[in-house]
């Protein structure tokens, strides 16, 4: 026993003289500086366990947050990525209906101006039928007639025009299978292949679309 306490004696009286000379002259004052001793490395060891533990603990918080961070990252991309193809359908759903609409203000009176069209031709006919020789002042009731049918058929065309609809007479211009409509082809000296020799009907385009096709007879290499 007393070599024990000379040993804690000659440990302590660096740190604690005062306890070592304690020690000197009561045994039971050793235990007691043994415990404290013993308590105090038991508290930090529980500290430094507590910090350990701390730090773990964060630590694994942290890794949820950011999974559940790159989670709503994930979900907020997809949402975002939808939204923006809704919005770019809406738009091409509204482009479409605005061109649907635009056609249909330019093209809704397609077919009224196609049985108006059997008018102006009517007229025509009638004009051409009037022999000119005719037109004297000793008939006056047949040159009033015509100059009538006359003004009617201008009249008439400046409506078309008003309204988009223009005539095609497209003599001596090249054959186009979206404008014209072959009735024949026959070759003919000093006409160039290829080109309107004959209009045998006037046709008629509605703001710029091919409302009636001219039919024309379209020359041929001889």
């Amino acid at each position: 026993m007393a070599a024990v306490a000379q040993c804690v004696r000659a440990a302590l009286r660096p740190r604690y003289p005062l306890l070592s000379f304690s020690l000197r002259t009561s045994p039971r004052l050793l235990c007691v500086a043994t415990q404290q001793q013993n308590t105090g490395q038991n508290v930090e060891e529980d500290q430094s366990q507590s910090q350990n533990e701390q730090k773990v603990e964060p630590s694994s918080a942290e890794k949820l947050l950011t999974d559940e961070k790159a989670k709503l990252e994930e979900q907020l991309k997809e949402v975002t990525d939808k939204y923006k193809r809704a919005l770019a359908d809406a738009e091409n759903v509204r482009q479409r209906s605005q061109k649907l609409v635009e056609e249909a203000k330019l093209y809704g009176i397609q077919s009224f101006c196609k049985d108006l069209l059997e008018v102006a031709d009517i007229l025509e006919k009638a004009t051409e039928s009037v022999p000119k020789e005719e037109l004297k002042d000793e008939n006056p009731h047949l040159k009033s007639l015509y100059e009538g049918l006359v003004m009617t058929e201008i009249q008439i065309q400046k409506v078309f025009k008003k309204h988009g609809l223009l005539r095609l007479n497209p003599v001596g211009a090249k054959f186009d299978p979206y404008e014209h409509e072959a009735l024949f082809h026959a070759p003919m000296e000093g006409k160039e292949p290829g080109t309107i020799a004959l209009v045998s009907k006037i046709g008629y385009k509605l703001h710029g679309r091919t409302l009636r096709p001219a039919l024309v007879g379209v020359v041929k290499d001889a």
